[in-house]
């Protein structure tokens, strides 16, 4: 069964998602921007051990809390590591009123027919029943989309429902996140077809199992409404996609019903030479402008074919 507190939170609180579940590929990129090269670290182990740091820095921030932040999205360590001596989904949800999601995707497959599925994820039943043990509300999984490629797009969003079933029958809640590229020359028509194809997947969901979705924010403003207004859709999120914070923000504000899940924008004004006052202080503010971004909107399912 599904956390009923928390698909409350997820259904209906006011805020947004943050996304702390960079992987192997993308840790030192996020490292780098935190201002830790490569060269300060050695192999992976120390690598992962400082992005733990980072995100346990962000986690427990004093606005990192559940008025705001509804959500968090973590990567498999984070989610087997801790937080002041907590096991971070527990310190998440009891100690800051924040939803644990688990990443889940093993990566992407070479690009075919303009896009990028799913790696095959062959232990996924076993990773599922650990983060159901472990508190876990919910995974994400990612694909990418290059093109307007009506028979790979189709492609995608077929294999991300398929996967989603298995995740709704061990009781968690999956975020479909197939994600078109912001440097796509086709990004606006590839937008209009995924946004069809969800919907012929949405419509074959049995009533009672719910998705949430994650998309790059459209270049149409509310062309995601039907989604938002499916009677099987809890929530749709944007990714910021490797816009800037200000530039995530501002594309969102005009796409009613669609909230924030950032991760790179949410950490983009952090440094590791901050003093805990100025990490704070960045981070509140950053916090403050994703938020104002996402709220007021977060309601609107009603309102969104309006």
């Amino acid at each position: 069964m599904v956390d009923a507190k928390m698909l409350d939170k997820m259904s209906s609180a006011p805020g947004f998602i943050a996304a702390l579940d960079q992987s192997g590929g993308s840790t030192p990129k996020a490292l780098r921007l935190y201002g830790v090269s490569e060269s300060d670290y050695s192999g992976d182990e120390e690598m992962f051990r400082l992005v733990h740091a980072m995100r346990a820095r962000i986690m427990s921030a004093p606005a990192f809390s559940g008025e705001k932040v509804i959500a968090a999205i973590l990567f498999e360590r984070t989610m087997d590591g801790e937080v002041d001596g907590q096991a971070v989904p527990s310190y998440l949800w009891e100690k800051r009123g924040v939803v644990p999601f688990l990443k889940i995707d093993k990566g992407l497959e070479a690009e075919e027919n303009g896009v990028q599925v799913m790696k095959p994820m062959p232990d996924l039943d076993a990773l599922l029943i650990r983060a159901r043990q472990k508190g876990i509300f919910g995974t994400k999984m990612r694909s990418v989309i290059a093109h307007a490629d009506k028979a790979g797009i189709a492609a995608v969003v077929k294999q991300q429902f398929e996967v989603a079933r298995q995740i709704i029958g061990h009781g968690l809640i999956p975020i479909v996140e197939p994600e078109v590229s912001i440097d796509s020359p086709t990004k606006q028509q590839a937008e209009a077809i995924l946004r069809d194809e969800i919907l012929k997947e949405l419509d074959k969901l049995p009533a009672g199992e719910n998705v949430m979705i994650k998309l790059t924010i459209p270049t149409v403003a509310d062309l995601y409404a039907p989604l938002i207004a499916h009677k099987s859709v809890i929530r749709v999120v944007a990714l910021s996609g490797g816009y800037s914070t200000e530039d995530a923000c501002e594309k969102l504000s005009h796409n009613h019903g669609m909230i924030a899940s950032f991760s790179r924008a949410l950490a983009e004004n952090l440094r590791v030479t901050m003093s805990d006052a100025e990490f704070d202080a960045s981070l509140t503010k950053t916090i403050a402008q994703i938020y104002a971004a996402s709220v007021d909107k977060s309601d609107a399912r009603e309102s969104a074919l309006v």
